[in-house]
């Protein structure tokens, strides 16, 4: 597997709330957005971050040998760093309110496992074709599902950035699940919703059919986002899926 990440602050925004981390040698990978006043928001989405990688430390991913158990260990998972996050926003006035979107994907025998809370996304690239993975917990995404606006409409909708689920918004938290089987040579996108909000999915296929390094894949769509406005964080995470990955046991 080939893997790039880059994670920038944007134009308009003067701290990063964004904030990702990679463990390729357990194969999961993870990108959090946060909300709050003042720099709350950073402190949510680094927490979040901080203690999922300590979770999957601490816990064997090898015992999640079934989709059910790995479903369950990312629920698990999950349900602990929900309760750590709102326990520092109840902690402290300052972070009151305080909490974060995530995404994680887990690699495992050619599948990759995706749970995901809040509108940072998970999508996959193959043959010129540009899939999202994950459904964005945002209100106008409930406003298209329910019919009351198309998809165009939601792009420009002055609440298209409101979202309605997030780890440390409340007691407990209900992240998706997905599966999806992966082939050699796709490519995975993880990123915020500054990276989608600003550049088009034409503009991302066609960064991702030149057939660049990750970093570099990676590096470009960050400058591509800031030349378009870059008026949010921006972090991305790429991998590229090899020969291995499929042919695991």
């Amino acid at each position: 597997m080939e893997v790039g990440f880059k994670t920038d602050k944007g134009i308009k925004r003067s701290n990063n709330e964004d904030a990702c981390y990679v463990m390729p040698r357990r194969r999961v990978f993870i990108v959090a957005d946060g909300v709050g006043g003042s720099n709350s928001g950073e402190i949510a989405s680094r927490t979040a971050v901080n203690e999922i990688v300590r979770y999957v430390d601490e816990h064997p991913l090898s015992r999640a040998n079934t989709t059910h158990k790995i479903k369950k260990y990312f629920g698990d998972c999950i349900s602990e760093v929900n309760d750590t996050v709102l326990e520092n926003a109840q902690r402290f006035v300052e972070n009151r309110g305080m909490a974060t979107t995530a995404v994680v994907a887990y690699i495992y025998k050619g599948k990759m496992y995706v749970m995901n809370v809040g509108d940072s996304r998970a999508y996959v690239y193959r043959r010129g074709r540009l899939t999202q993975i994950t459904e964005d917990h945002t209100y106008v995404n409930s406003l298209v599902k329910a019919g009351v606006i198309t998809k165009e409409e939601a792009e420009f909708h002055e609440n298209r950035n409101m979202i309605t689920r997030a780890v440390g918004a409340d007691y407990t938290v209900e992240p998706d699940f997905f599966v999806t089987r992966l082939h050699q040579d796709d490519i995975v996108l993880m990123c915020t919703d500054g990276l989608y909000g600003e550049v088009s999915r034409e503009e991302l296929m066609r960064e991702f059919s030149q057939g660049k390094t990750m970093g570099d894949t990676c590096a470009d769509l960050i400058d591509l986002a800031n030349h378009h406005g870059g008026n949010d964080n921006i972090t991305i995470i790429c991998l590229r899926i090899t020969e291995d990955d499929i042919d695991e046991q």
